[in-house]
């Protein structure tokens, strides 16, 4: 006799096209049915392009096809818009369903100040009269907490035992820091984070918002696929800085949000250049150019230089952002045009679609910061 674990076994031979990751293990296999030797399954999946139904429905018929004893295969494939993916494992995001533009900001590698990238991104989308929250999705390295200067814990609202974001700058925040104890390692395997990072999703309160800013852990590992698989990303922020190396996981960081049909809204420089205080001279410590010549190589938007500065790592360490510490220094008007490119390249996008809901669409801002791509 054939068991269903024989033909899960098989499935896992199946890759989807592009990606690394099996159709079982990202839970697409549905519904398996088997009778003496006749078999039928469902593979269930958003994407948006359609042609890779027909890929992967050959592919798990072949594989179950091999097995011996089967006499007959019937595959299912159902397929959605990328739009409807917030459905494809856990039913509607009822917490998310007023958040009309979900902005994920990655990183190929560690170090290059994604973290403050985001942070100092949600404060200038306030600054621009947003309504935005911030969503620490680095499950072992959380820090918009300390970044942002938030002190005690989120509460739950009893009717609908809700977590409530706590709210700093005027930025609604829910970062793992904030539940766990400090200096407390975060050791989990990859099952875990991806609970918590569901709950995150589903469990929060995030009301009504214009922008939810994800920031996504560096790599391009299980989290990011995560949520890019259950969440309608409006398009990602790629950060680097001028280094070959960084620039290398710039691209691969880049190529893994094009394998799931994410939009790169563009790459963003960090530790761009430094200018010195005593003579006023710009010194790229790190090289130059290596963003934009990347944006332009890759065929997508640079989104600008963010200098070094003292005071970024200050405002970081004592919860008081460089947008907010220092509202005219050259690292926020680079954080500022940040910002107005972001919102000028979601404004003709349709707001994020969690399973149907009809979005509000009169609360519009209608900025207008004469920025092109």
């Amino acid at each position: 006799m054939i068991s269903e674990q024989q033909v899960l076994d098989a499935l896992r031979e199946v890759k989807f096209p592009g990606l690394s990751r099996d159709i079982v293990s990202f839970g697409f296999v549905r519904d398996v049915r088997v009778d003496g030797g006749a078999v039928a399954f469902t593979v269930k999946f958003s994407t948006e392009h359609p042609q890779i139904a027909d890929q992967v429905e050959a592919q798990a018929r072949e594989a179950v096809e091999r097995l011996a004893g089967v006499t007959s295969v019937d595959v299912n494939v159902e397929v959605g818009s990328r739009a409807g993916s917030a459905t494809v494992a856990a039913g509607p995001m009822r917490s998310l369903e007023r958040v009309k533009y979900l902005i994920a900001v990655a990183s190929g590698k560690g170090g290059v100040g994604k973290s403050t990238v985001s942070t100092n991104l949600a404060l200038a989308l306030t600054k621009l009269g947003h309504k935005v929250g911030l969503l620490d999705a680095d499950i072992y390295g959380p820090s918009q907490q300390m970044m942002l200067g938030i002190e005690g814990r989120p509460q739950i609202d009893e009717t609908d035992e809700k977590i409530i974001p706590m709210e700093r700058h005027g930025v609604k925040t829910m970062s793992l820091g904030l539940i766990t104890e400090p200096d407390t390692p975060v050791i989990w395997r990859g099952p875990m984070v991806m609970k918590a990072l569901e709950q995150f999703l589903v469990d929060v309160k995030w009301g009504e918002l214009d922008f939810l800013v994800i920031d996504l852990p560096p790599g391009t590992g299980d989290a990011q696929l995560t949520l890019t698989q259950k969440v309608p990303l409006t398009g990602a922020v790629i950060v680097t800085t001028p280094q070959d190396v960084a620039l290398i996981d710039a691209r691969k960081g880049l190529a893994m949000f094009r394998k799931v049909n994410v939009p790169v809204l563009g790459i963003i420089e960090n530790m761009s250049y430094f200018i010195c205080k005593h003579c006023g001279e710009r010194e790229e410590i790190f090289g130059h150019g290596g963003g934009r010549k990347t944006a332009d190589r890759l065929g997508v938007p640079f989104l600008g230089e963010v200098p070094i500065d003292p005071k970024v790592v200050v405002g970081g360490d004592s919860g008081e952002p460089i947008v907010s510490l220092d509202p005219e220094s050259p690292a926020t008007a680079a954080f500022i045009t940040l910002a107005g490119l972001v919102s000028d390249a979601v404004r003709f996008r349709p707001p994020a679609d969690f399973g149907g809901h009809d979005h509000d669409h009169d609360h519009e801002h209608g900025h207008d910061h004469g920025h092109t791509h």
